[in-house]
């Protein structure tokens, strides 16, 4: 049965990861236009939001898994704004002539974005629930606390 739950978590983790979608181009683009440690660290951001939404599928976390499943049109909203805004801010910026010299600040702030551009981005949040609806993750009750 283990490897059941593991088969079904790679399935999970590659029909997510697997694509280049917006967060993915974000990713490239920090990487080119800020150096190797934002890109990297800016798909740490990616991969903490994945990881979340992975722990709630893992764990059946029905709650949170319900409540993304209501709530997804405000989160559509707030990061399609978001999505937007910074669309509108890499279209408008001027190219960068010098050297990029990195900053702690810059790091964070691109871990931070990401993270939140990649737990509001509604391909996520369809994707998972697709997944939680096919996989029938939703629908058990399980109390792993217990073992």
């Amino acid at each position: 049965m283990e490897i059941n739950f593991f088969l079904r978590g790679m399935i999970i983790g590659f029909s997510i990861a697997a694509p280049v979608g917006p967060i993915g181009v974000l990713c490239i683009r920090r990487t080119l236009a800020e150096g190797k440690a934002s890109g990297l660290i800016s798909g740490l951001g990616a991969a903490t939001a994945d990881a979340i939404y992975g722990c709630v599928a893992g764990f059946g976390l029905t709650f949170i898994s319900n409540l993304l499943i209501h709530q997804q049109m405000w989160l559509r909203l707030v990061g399609g704004a978001f999505l937007c805004y910074l669309g509108f801010k890499t279209f408008f910026s001027k190219p960068s002539e010098s050297t990029v010299t990195i900053k702690s600040n810059n790091l964070l702030r691109a871990y931070a974005s990401t993270l939140f551009l990649t737990l509001t981005n509604p391909m996520t949040i369809l994707s998972f629930a697709r997944l939680f609806a096919v996989l029938g993750i939703g629908t058990k009750t399980a109390n792993y606390l217990s073992t």
